[in-house]
C-alpha cells in the first residue's frame, strides 16, 4: 500500500470588492475551535488542527495534524478591524480596507542598445 500522508494544503480562494478584502478558506473536518486566525505586519495565518485519526489496518487519505497557511494582506489593510467566521468547512475572513488598492500596471521595458 502507497503512503498516502502528504501534508494537507489549506486551499483560499480571495477576492477585493467595496473596499473590502474577503479571504475564504477550506478546512474540512475541522471544528470551529480548532481554527486560530492572526495577523502581523501585513501578513494573515490561519492554522487550523484535525486531531481525529483513527488507527486502524485500511487505507487512509486523509490528513491529521496541525496545519498552516500564510497570505500577504493588499495594502491598506485595517488589521484592527479584521473579522472572521467559519461555517461548514469554509472560513471567511473579512478585512476591511482603508485605501483602494492600487490596480496592476505594466512599465515599459526599455532596450539598452
Amino acid at each position: 500500500m502507497n503512503d498516502m500522508s502528504d501534508a494537507w494544503d489549506i486551499k483560499v480562494e480571495d477576492d477585493i470588492a467595496d473596499g473590502t478584502y474577503k479571504l475564504h478558506a477550506e478546512l474540512p473536518g475541522v471544528d470551529a475551535e480548532d481554527v486560530d486566525v492572526t495577523v502581523h505586519d501585513g501578513v494573515l495565518t490561519i492554522t487550523a488542527e484535525r486531531t481525529d485519526e483513527k488507527v486502524s489496518h485500511g487505507r487512509s487519505e486523509f490528513s491529521y495534524g496541525s496545519f498552516a497557511r500564510s497570505v500577504t494582506l493588499p495594502s491598506g489593510a485595517d488589521e484592527a478591524a479584521i473579522t472572521a467566521s467559519y461555517d461548514k468547512g469554509i472560513l471567511t475572513v473579512t478585512v476591511p480596507l482603508e485605501e483602494p488598492v492600487t490596480p496592476e500596471r505594466h512599465v515599459a521595458v526599455e532596450s539598452a542598445g
